[in-house]
């Protein structure tokens, strides 16, 4: 990361003596240094290494963080790790068949439990924006279309971007019928993500591939499901791209949803070894869904009537699967001062004045979940890559309605979900006080499986109405 965002000369310089090179645009605040392994060992004066994976895979990596060089302190503030290497996944659904007691969530359901049905019966129903869906994996058309024809909705093709994708997989099509559930005439984009986990420069990739979406889609709602690797193992220099990129998108209109994790706060458990206890070292937070431009959605354990009335919630957590809704405290970012509302709700030793998530929450465990078509087949899916798309329906449908009564599209959200929550004309959030997970417990107000809470849709878009045309 750079100092301020004047074009870095020193750095230049200082590279092209070290047969290194530089890529930096004009008024970006961050700089690639890119080069052959010996020489990025020779200039930052650390070790980098070839290394193989425990699945296989083959990547370099220097042992020690490097230091900023005393001739570019005025210019570099902070280096992000020397690591060609991004654990990333997409987060599996949970999916379970149709005969666990609480059958599944139907559309109508879903929207009575979150108190959006009066919008779809009024006619809000995501008309005029755009979902987007960051993706790893295919999906498949003949589910989406049964999808449909079940739920008596209207028939959709997703615009996909990007290379082919790879097969279906039970993610895309998951999160696709999900935010079509809640948003059935918001238009639908998947993106290609693949291409930022080949090679090196995960991050940097990242950050363009949400600038052109951007550039695509300007003002549209992102929901993404997917892990690039656990905060410890990087720094927040290595995210300045993706950070950058959000901000940007944000000024055009974007709210951007990302699960918090499966993992019950575990995100930066390695391996496949869940037999022995965890330990401190494991303890963390997806790194993508820990930005504070980013909206962290946790989830929950839901509780109805046969209408799909909300009774109760409490934060998801399977012991036995080793599974349930992420969330904790960052390791790289400060406390937002948005934020600061949520400070004193959160235990002391938990408090060390930076970002906490999750931000908020919505269902997630698979036996509570939503129904869908997987393969031919009536699932119910489950995880909180399932809240994400919800927020984004959801998100969809309130950006109409605010459209409708003179204001605009949402843009950044947090700063605006924890004014409504420190005080606002009409309550919007359920409070999760119920439930846990490996690391932290649920209670009254703000906490670290469930955030604020779920949403009163109705109320929560009323009150972001009542917000922008103040600010107007």
């Amino acid at each position: 990361m750079l100092n301020d965002h004047r074009r870095p000369d020193e750095l230049i310089g200082w590279a092209d003596r070290h047969g290194l090179s530089v890529q930096w645009r004009a008024s970006d605040g961050w700089a690639v240094v890119e080069g052959a392994p010996d020489h990025v060992a020779d200039a930052f004066r650390v070790e980098v290494h070839d290394y193989r994976g425990q699945r296989g895979q083959e990547f370099y990596a220097s042992p020690q963080q490097p230091e900023v060089p005393p001739p570019l302190r005025d210019e570099v503030d902070q280096l992000g790790r020397i690591l060609s290497y991004t654990p990333h996944h997409e987060s599996r659904p949970d999916i379970l068949p149709l005969d666990v007691p609480d059958r599944g969530l139907t559309p109508t359901a879903l929207l009575n439990t979150y108190n959006a049905a009066g919008f779809a019966r009024t006619g809000f129903t995501g008309k005029g924006t755009t979902i987007v869906i960051f993706a790893f994996n295919g999906f498949g058309q003949s589910d989406l279309d049964t999808f449909a024809e079940l739920n008596g909705l209207p028939k959709f093709t997703p615009t996909v971007v990007g290379d082919e994708l790879p097969e279906p997989y039970g993610e895309t099509t998951m999160d696709l019928e999900v935010a079509h559930a809640i948003a059935p005439d918001a238009r639908k984009v998947v993106v290609n993500a693949r291409p930022t986990v080949e090679g090196d420069g995960a991050f940097q990739k990242i950050g363009q591939m949400m600038e052109d979406t951007d550039r695509r889609f300007p003002g549209a709602i992102w929901s993404l499901s997917i892990g690039w690797g656990c905060d410890k193992l990087l720094t927040a220099a290595d995210l300045a791209p993706v950070r950058s990129a959000l901000a940007t998108a944000h000024t055009h209109g974007t709210t951007a949803f990302n699960a918090s994790g499966d993992l019950a706060g575990l995100e930066c458990k390695g391996g496949d070894d869940w037999d022995s206890p965890p330990g401190p070292a494991d303890v963390g937070l997806d790194s993508i869904a820990s930005l504070p431009e980013m909206t962290s959605v946790g989830g929950t354990t839901l509780s109805t009537d046969s209408q799909g009335k909300w009774l109760a919630e409490q934060a998801w957590f399977d012991v036995p699967l080793s599974q349930g809704t992420g969330g904790g405290v960052s390791t790289l970012f400060e406390l937002p001062p948005w934020q600061d509302v949520a400070v004193e709700q959160v235990p002391a030793e938990r408090n060390t004045g930076n970002r906490l998530t999750p931000d908020i929450s919505a269902v997630a465990d698979p036996f509570t979940g939503v129904k869908i078509v997987l393969n031919g087949d009536n699932v119910v899916g489950g995880g909180t890559s399932q809240s994400a798309p919800i927020w984004a329906g959801l998100a969809a449908v309130m950006t109409q309605f605010l459209t409708a009564n003179g204001g605009g599209p949402i843009g950044d959200i947090n700063p605006l979900l924890y004014r409504i929550a420190e005080g606002a004309p009409l309550p919007a959030f359920r409070d999760v006080t119920l439930g846990g997970n490996a690391v932290d417990t649920a209670g009254p107000g703000y906490d670290l499986v469930s955030g604020l809470g779920t949403p009163d849709v109705d109320n929560l878009a009323r009150n972001l109405l009542t917000f922008q045309r103040i600010a107007q």
